[in-house]
C-alpha cells in the first residue's frame, strides 16, 4: 500500500452538470465502481448480499432502521452504505513496514483522505515518548503499558474514555463497566457532538431521549417533516420510505437552508422507473429557512394552530402538562421578529401550518440542522409542542423522529455510555456486579477537552471514531490531546487523531463490523440498535483483515484485566470467551432488555419499549408530555459578516472521505469551498472562483481562529447564509460555543467574515484536513462547480 496516491488530482477536474439533481439515478453504478476498486469482485459478493439482512451484518454508516425481514430487498443498502463498506473491507493494509517508512510528522502532511486510503491497520503499534515513527507492540504489552499508566493517576478522574458510534452493544457494555469499576463516569461519546440536544430536550419533554416511531409510521403518515437533515446524502435509505410514503398519500414538507436535491427529487436504483423515468418529487413545500431559524418557524406553525383551533384537546387534558402558558406566548409572537429570524414570508409559513392544520397524523424528522445551535435545546423542544399540539405522539403514523446518523450511537446509550446515566440504571449495575459505581456525572466530549487543555485528564482512551477530526476548535483539541501523558485509540485504519497523541500513544487495531469474531467458545455474533429502537444482531461475513486484530470486546476486555485484576471479582476472560455472559448481564441492568439473549436472535430482533409511543405515558416530573415556553431570539450577524453552517460532501460520513466528489451539489475534485448567495458574494466585493479565508472571533476572544483558502461558490443559501464542509471549517468552532444544556457544539451557527486567501490574519498552519493532491500532500486545488 505504501506510495498509494490519490484516486483524485488538480488533473481529475471536471466541469458538466449535475446528475438532473435526483437522488439515486447513479448510486448503484458508483457503489459497485467503488466496492470493486476497494474489495475486488468475490469480497463485494460477500458483503453486500448480506448487508442489512436479518442473519447478515449491519451496516457501519448511518443507523437508519430496516424494514421487517419479510420486506428487504436483495440490495438492501444505499451508496454511501456500500462505500462505508468498501473503506472498511478494502484488501488495501497498512503493516508495520508501512509505519516505519513514514515518520508521524511525514503522515501528518498528508490529507484525511490519503490517510484513510492507506487501508487496515494489521498491528498493534505505539508511538513512544520523544519517538518519531511508530513501531510493533505485543498486546500484552500494550495492555500493561494502559493498565500502568491507569494505575498511575491520582484520581480515576483523570481518565477519559470516548465511545464512537460504530461499537456495538456489547463492546459498550463491557466498556461502561470498565470505566465505572475504574472509578470515573467519563464517558464521551459522539451523541455529544450530534444529537445531545435532542436527548437532552426529549428526556425533559417526553420522559425518554429516543424517536417516538417505528418505520410503518412513515408509511402510515399524512404528513411528513423534515428539518435541518438531508436525506440523499446522510441517510439515502431514507428516500425509498418516503417514496412509499408519497405513493401512501403522504405530503412532505422539507425545511434547510439549502435546497439539497435529496429533499427535491429521488430516483430509485432498486426500480426500472427509478433507473429510467423522471423519479418521485419529495418535496411539496420547501422552506429555505435561514440558518438558525427553525425555533421561530415552528413558533409561528404553533401560534396558528393554535388561532385555528386546530388542536387536539382530549389529548391536551389527559397527557399533556404547561399548555396554557405556550399557547399565550405563541400567541402573542411578533411576526415581524419570525420573519426576520426565518428568513420566509408569512404566507409560505401559513402554508406550511395548513398542512398540518389538515394531518391527522404527522412525523417530525430532524437531524444535526436543528440540534446543533445555541439554542438547539429549545428548538427541539418547540418540534414537540406542536406534536403534542395535535396529540402526535403514541399514534399510528404520527410521532417523532431524530435520524441517527451513526450505525450505533444510540445502542451506545442504552447501554450505558453516558456522563450523566441516572441512578436507576447504576442501581441496576451495582446490584449485577456488586460494587458500588461512581455517582459523581462526569465529562462530556466538550469538557473532556477542556480538562485535557487544562492538564486535569491525563489519560484519553478512544473506542472508534476519529475525536480530533469530529471535535470543535481543531487547535485546542490538538494541544488538548498532545498533552496527555497517553492516548489510546482503538481504530481499524489510519487517522487524524493517531498523529497528534499524547507523550505515549497506542493504536490498537480491532475487528470490523464485516469481519467473522471466532472466541474461545467459538464463533460470535454483536448486537446493535438502530433510529427507531430496533435492536438485532450482526454477524460479520469476511475472514479479519490480519491474524494479529482483536475484537473491540477483547481488546476492552483485556485492557480492564491489566488495570483492575480480579477487583470486585467481574469476570472478564468469561465475557470475551462467550459474548453470551456479556448478554446475560445487559438482561438483568438494561431496563427493556429483558430476555435479551433470546430477543436479538430472532429474524430482524425486537424494539425496545417506549412509553410515549406505546402507551401515551410520561415518565417527566409531571408524569405528562412537558411543552416548553422558549423566547425567540433574532441571530443578529453584523454587517460584512455572514452566518456559517458545517456539513458534509457526499462522498463523506462523519470524518471519514471517501473521495473528492459532491456531485449533487456539483462538486468535483476538492473540498475547500464554501456556498454563498451570488449577491453576497458580489456585496462583499468578490466573485464567484474567488479564494477566501474564513475568519472568525469569539465573544472577547482576541484568538482570531481561521480557516483558510476556500473557493466560493454561488448556491442557492439563504441571504446571510453560508456552508461550508467539516472537518475543515472545525477550527471555526469556538470550544465555548456551545448549546444551552446540552453543552453541543454549535456547528451551525458560526459567525464569519470573508478575507483575501493568504492574509497576514489566518495562519495556514492552522487549515487541518485540506485535501490532498496526487501524491496526497495537503494542498488547496481548484474546485469546479457544476451548473
Amino acid at each position: 500500500m505504501d506510495g498509494h496516491s490519490d484516486d483524485y488530482s488538480e488533473a481529475d477536474l471536471e466541469v458538466g452538470t449535475p446528475e438532473d439533481h435526483a437522488v439515486g439515478a447513479t448510486a448503484v453504478a458508483v457503489s459497485m465502481k467503488r466496492s470493486l476498486e476497494r474489495m475486488g469482485p468475490s469480497r463485494t459478493a460477500r458483503t453486500l448480499l448480506k448487508l442489512n439482512q436479518a442473519e447478515g451484518f449491519d451496516c457501519t454508516s448511518c443507523a437508519w432502521p430496516d424494514p421487517d425481514p419479510g420486506h428487504r430487498s436483495v440490495a438492501e443498502f444505499c451508496e454511501n452504505g456500500a462505500k462505508a463498506i468498501a473503506e472498511e473491507a478494502t484488501t488495501r493494509r497498512a503493516t508495520p513496514e508501512f509505519f516505519a517508512r513514514h515518520s508521524v510528522a511525514e503522515l501528518d502532511e498528508r490529507s484525511e483522505y490519503w490517510l484513510g486510503q492507506q487501508g487496515r491497520i494489521t498491528h498493534p503499534m505505539v508511538r513512544r515518548p520523544g519517538g518519531t515513527h511508530y513501531e510493533p507492540i505485543g498486546w500484552d504489552a500494550a495492555f500493561r503499558l494502559i493498565g500502568d499508566e491507569l494505575n498511575a493517576l491520582d484520581d480515576p478522574g483523570e481518565a477519559t474514555f470516548y465511545t464512537s458510534g460504530r461499537a456495538s452493544n456489547e463492546a459498550a457494555f463491557v466498556y461502561q463497566l470498565f470505566a465505572r469499576a475504574f472509578g470515573t463516569n467519563n464517558l464521551p461519546d459522539c451523541s455529544n457532538m450530534c444529537h445531545e440536544s435532542t436527548s437532552i430536550a426529549l428526556q425533559e419533554s417526553i420522559g425518554i431521549g429516543k424517536a417516538s416511531v417505528t418505520l410503518p409510521d412513515l408509511l402510515e403518515a399524512d404528513v411528513i417533516v423534515i428539518a435541518g437533515q438531508n436525506p440523499g446524502t446522510n441517510h439515502p435509505r431514507m428516500l425509498t420510505q418516503l417514496e412509499h410514503a408519497k405513493r401512501n398519500g403522504a405530503t412532505i414538507i422539507t425545511i434547510n437552508p439549502l435546497r439539497e436535491a435529496g429533499l427535491m427529487r429521488f430516483k430509485n436504483p432498486q426500480t426500472p422507473t427509478g433507473v429510467l423515468g423522471h423519479g418521485t418529487d419529495i418535496s411539496d413545500l420547501h422552506l429555505p429557512v435561514r440558518v438558525n431559524g427553525d425555533l421561530a418557524l415552528f413558533q409561528a406553525i404553533g401560534s396558528l394552530l393554535v388561532e385555528w383551533d386546530a388542536l387536539d384537546h382530549e389529548f391536551l387534558d389527559r397527557h399533556t402538562s404547561g399548555f396554557d402558558a405556550w399557547r399565550d406566548h405563541v400567541a402573542s409572537i411578533d411576526r415581524e421578529a419570525v420573519t426576520r429570524s426565518t428568513g420566509l414570508s408569512w404566507a409560505d409559513i401559513t402554508r406550511a401550518a395548513a398542512l398540518l392544520r389538515d394531518s391527522r397524523k404527522t412525523v417530525f424528522c430532524w437531524a444535526m440542522g436543528l440540534t446543533q445551535h445555541r439554542n438547539g435545546v429549545a428548538t427541539i423542544k418547540e418540534v414537540v409542542n406542536v406534536a403534542l399540539a395535535q396529540g402526535n405522539i403514541g399514534r399510528p403514523g404520527a410521532g417523532l423522529f431524530p435520524v441517527r446518523g451513526h450505525s450505533n450511537v444510540q445502542g451506545d446509550r442504552t447501554m450505558g455510555i453516558w456522563e450523566r446515566v441516572p441512578d436507576s440504571f447504576l442501581d441496576a449495575l451495582q446490584a449485577e456486579f456488586a460494587f458500588d459505581p461512581p455517582r459523581e456525572h462526569g465529562l462530556d466530549t466538550v469538557d473532556s477537552i477542556r480538562a485535557m487543555r487544562d492538564r486535569k485528564v491525563k489519560v484519553f482512551v478512544g473506542l472508534g471514531g476519529n475525536f480530533l477530526q469530529a471535535a470543535p476548535d481543531t487547535d485546542v483539541t490538538t494541544a488538548a490531546l498532545t498533552g496527555t501523558r497517553l492516548t489510546v485509540q482503538i481504530s481499524t485504519k489510519i487517522n487524524r487523531s493517531h498523529l497528534h497523541g499524547g507523550r505515549t500513544a497506542l493504536i490498537l487495531p480491532t475487528l470490523g463490523r464485516t469481519e467473522r469474531d471466532v472466541q474461545e467458545s467459538g464463533p460470535q455474533f454483536v448486537s446493535v440498535e438502530d433510529s427507531t429502537c430496533s435492536v438485532h444482531s450482526s454477524r460479520g461475513p469476511l475472514p479479519p483483515a490480519s491474524p494479529h486484530l482483536r475484537s473491540e470486546v477483547a481488546i476492552l476486555t483485556g485492557i480492564a484485566e491489566a488495570t483492575l485484576g480480579d477487583r470486585y471479582g467481574i469476570d472478564w476472560a468469561a465475557m470475551r470467551g462467550d459474548y453470551r455472559r456479556i448478554r446475560d448481564h445487559i438482561s438483568r441492568v438494561v431496563t427493556g432488555c429483558e430476555s435479551y439473549e433470546v430477543n436479538v436472535r430472532r429474524p430482524g430482533g425486537f424494539v425496545l419499549p417506549h412509553p410515549p409511543r406505546d402507551s401515551r405515558t410520561f415518565e417527566t416530573g409531571s408524569g405528562r408530555g412537558e411543552f416548553a415556553v422558549s423566547p425567540i431570539e433574532v441571530l443578529e450577524v453584523p454587517d460584512g459578516h455572514l452566518l456559517l453552517q458545517t456539513l458534509r460532501s457526499h462522498d463523506q460520513f462523519n470524518t471519514t472521505i471517501y473521495g473528492l466528489s459532491d456531485r449533487y451539489r456539483g462538486i468535483e475534485g476538492g473540498r475547500r469551498v464554501v456556498f454563498c448567495h451570488r449577491e453576497d458574494i458580489a456585496a462583499l466585493g468578490y466573485s464567484e472562483g474567488d479564494h477566501v479565508d474564513l475568519i472568525t472571533r469569539w465573544e472577547g476572544d482576541e484568538h482570531v481562529r481561521c480557516a483558510s483558502d476556500f473557493r466560493l461558490v454561488a448556491y442557492d443559501v439563504p441571504r446571510g447564509t453560508a456552508a461550508a464542509y467539516y472537518p475543515e471549517t472545525n477550527p471555526l468552532v469556538p470550544l465555548d460555543a456551545t448549546a444551552l444544556k446540552s453543552n453541543q457544539p454549535a456547528s451551525k451557527s458560526v459567525v464569519v467574515r470573508l478575507g483575501v486567501a493568504g492574509s497576514e490574519e489566518c495562519d495556514p498552519r492552522g487549515a487541518q484536513g485540506a485535501v490532498g493532491d496526487d501524491n496526497g500532500h495537503k494542498s488547496r486545488p481548484e474546485v469546479s462547480h457544476l451548473s
